[in-house]
């Protein structure tokens, strides 16, 4: 099989989005993994390498994703602007420049020219404009693509869903509803199976209130929103556990016993993750028609330029988005000429 081209948006030129996309490819073992191919500005990369002291590298410039050289890093000049980095700042041009960015690895990725996409960290309040009115990358390539999305947080260890993504915590409550949990374990259950290989995946579901709701007297969320979406999810053959209390659930190690876990919001879900799985988690934009992973870190702007950025949770993501479109060809090589049942059965 040709080898995969990974798309790779910088994210925030201010931010240490470029540090550990060079870090991660100056390692030329990658190379054996993928074609990777980003969409940025040699001009940035060239001011982020010298900053960092990294004379050792340099990509290959291109024109298009054609032109990707499987034997070394390629980068896509997406604009011709001369402009100032202003490393740990936010600013406009922190912003523009990575909407920029985005919308053409977004637009490679919708013609079939790379085969899954990588973001770095944005800002996700200076890139909004009249183009970019969204929270975050997820809900931006939801629109973008076919499916409905699924935030999953994912290691080795671990992974977590969210039901509900980036939205305030005093809209949790009212915008959950039983169809909501009931198509994100849908989601969810299928990603496990199609881009996980698991086979007969459990998933576990976390409370909204403290200890679940202690059978309605801290809340009837549980009894009336997320028990029925559990029932339903069972009535279709999903293996569904819960609702289990969010406090303990982790501390005790019963996130072990389960292949998956959807929590109710974003920090639910993110704070143990994050605590259980730093600098080595994915973030997976499970349920689209395409593959988006990115790092489990922020544009970390205090840290910009110093040489101290980790790029290990982005050479993660590099690998899930590699694994998942693997899983993808697989599962649809063996579904794709399936055994017709017998006459008479």
């Amino acid at each position: 099989m040709n080898k995969i081209k990974v798309g790779i948006s910088i994210g925030d030129i201010n931010g240490i989005g470029m540090e550990v996309i060079i870090k991660t490819f100056k390692d030329n073992r990658m190379m054996d993994i993928c074609t990777p191919i980003v969409y940025g500005s040699s001009k940035v990369s060239t001011f982020h390498r010298k900053a960092l002291g990294i004379n050792d590298f340099s990509f290959n410039i291109i024109k298009n994703a054609k032109e990707a050289n499987v034997k070394k890093p390629s980068i896509i000049n997406c604009w011709s602007d001369d402009i100032e980095v202003a490393m740990g700042q936010s600013n406009a041009d922190g912003g523009k420049y990575a909407l920029m960015s985005l919308e053409a690895a977004t637009e490679d990725l919708k013609n079939g020219l790379i085969d899954a996409l990588v973001t770095a960290p944005i800002n996700k309040d200076n890139i909004q404009s009249d183009e970019f009115n969204f929270p975050g990358h997820t809900e931006y390539l939801t629109e973008k693509f076919e499916g409905e999305s699924l935030m999953l947080m994912v290691n080795d260890n671990i992974k977590i869903g969210v039901a509900t993504n980036h939205i305030p915590l005093s809209k949790v409550a009212n915008t959950l509803t039983s169809d909501t949990i009931f198509s994100k374990l849908k989601i969810l259950n299928k990603a496990l199976i199609q881009d996980f290989c698991i086979t007969s995946p459990r998933i576990a579901v976390l409370g909204l209130n403290p200890h679940a709701g202690d059978n309605g007297l801290l809340g009837k969320e549980e009894e009336n929103v997320i028990i029925p979406a559990i029932d339903n999810a069972k009535s279709i053959g999903i293996n569904t556990f819960g609702p289990y209390p969010a406090d303990g659930f982790f501390g005790s190690g019963n996130y072990q016993k389960f292949d998956a876990i959807l929590a109710m919001y974003h920090d639910q879900g993110l704070i143990p993750f994050q605590s259980l799985s730093f600098g080595e988690g994915t973030n997976f934009t499970a349920g689209l028609d395409i593959i988006r992973t990115s790092p489990d870190h922020g544009v970390a702007y205090e840290i910009t330029g110093q040489n101290k950025a980790e790029e290990s949770s982005f050479r993660h993501a590099v690998y899930a988005a590699c694994d998942i479109y693997k899983n993808r060809m697989f599962a649809a090589e063996i579904n794709k000429n399936p055994l017709k049942p017998a006459k008479g059965k």
